[in-house]
């Protein structure tokens, strides 16, 4: 994405679609907060620099998380990262905290470490081989809890720092994805599903499948029928799809750039539209999933239930099944 007119430096435009956020915010917060502050090419066009797009990555992922603006674009990196870190520690706590549930298992550094070389050496094969060997030594549930879940926390932060190109990032995606589903259809072929019968996406403006693809990974090991339609697919072709297939239950992912407001209201839409028997689950990083839910009358059940963490699905499918009166085999 850096300019060509200027190695090093990146345009206005550059800098909407890695961060995501509107060459008009950038302009306001220009005029109000003093940050960021491009230099002009020969045309008049702002520049920014490597330093200024990485500090508005980490801008954007606090007020993601739910930071005010005035709060976090003034701020230094250092003080962006340590801000950040201590919300990332907070979720982890909150995590690992709750009630009856454990910590995950701690990864193994140095086979990350290795894996990180890989994927910046554009090594596919090796990545994609050592994963296929670490499934099939420790299964599908520990790949993906000991080794998937904090790669991809690294991969985030590296590209974050700017020490991952977007193509790497992708490549990375891909060979996890091809992994996963890989395993997927052996464990498909092994044993016919029962219900619950999950329909699984993201709603417009959330392009991330990576999530979805490893919740589905845990409904199958519970012998769930699953039924992904991808990403991004707008209410109404929801409902209509849960109409056709018979879905139980609707299971939504969501990252963290997922704007708060527009997640409960999507939902709320969403309990409103499909019938009561059909379950809401909605996973991933946005924090306004884990708030209390308000505004429902009295004995009308919750909007949807939160999936923290990918363990608690087996909570979901155990809890589902024995309302229903289904027996696992």
């Amino acid at each position: 994405m850096t300019s060509t007119k200027n190695p090093g430096w990146h345009a206005i435009a550059d800098v909407e679609r890695d961060t995501g956020l509107s060459k008009d915010t950038l302009r306001v917060w220009e005029r109000r907060y003093g940050f960021p502050m491009p230099k002009r090419d020969a045309l008049g066009e702002r520049q920014y620099d490597n330093d200024q797009l990485v500090r508005l990555r980490h801008v954007r992922r606090l007020i993601d998380a739910g930071h005010r603006p005035g709060r976090v674009v003034a701020l230094s990196l250092e003080e962006l990262v340590a801000l950040d870190t201590q919300w990332r520690a907070e979720r982890i706590q909150l995590s690992s905290g709750r009630s009856g549930a454990t910590a995950a298992p701690v990864a193994c550094d140095e086979a990350i470490e290795r894996w990180m070389q890989m994927l910046r050496g554009q090594d596919a094969h090796g990545l994609r081989q050592a994963l296929a060997q670490v499934q099939m030594e420790r299964g599908l549930a520990r790949l993906i809890i000991e080794c998937v879940a904090p790669m991809n926390v690294q991969v985030g932060q590296a590209w974050l720092e700017g020490g991952l190109a977007v193509h790497e990032e992708h490549l990375y995606t891909e060979i996890v994805q091809s992994v996963m589903r890989q395993a997927l259809g052996q464990l498909a072929q092994a044993r016919a599903p029962l219900p619950p019968r999950i329909l699984l996406t993201t709603l417009p403006g959330e392009a991330h499948g990576l999530g979805l693809l490893m919740a589905e990974c845990f409904m199958v090991l519970e012998g769930c029928h699953t039924i992904p339609l991808g990403v991004q697919t707008p209410l109404p072709d929801i409902v209509t799809a849960v109409s056709k297939s018979g879905a139980d239950v609707v299971a939504l992912g969501f990252t963290a750039s997922q704007n708060p407001r527009e997640v409960r209201t999507a939902l709320a839409q969403l309990r409103e539209y499909l019938p009561p028997r059909v379950e809401i689950w909605a996973g991933g990083q946005c924090p306004a999933l884990y708030k209390p839910q308000r505004g429902r009358p009295a004995g009308a059940g919750p909007v949807y239930f939160p999936m923290e963490r990918l363990q608690d699905i087996q909570h979901g499918v155990i809890r589902w099944r024995a309302r229903a009166h289904v027996v696992a085999a």
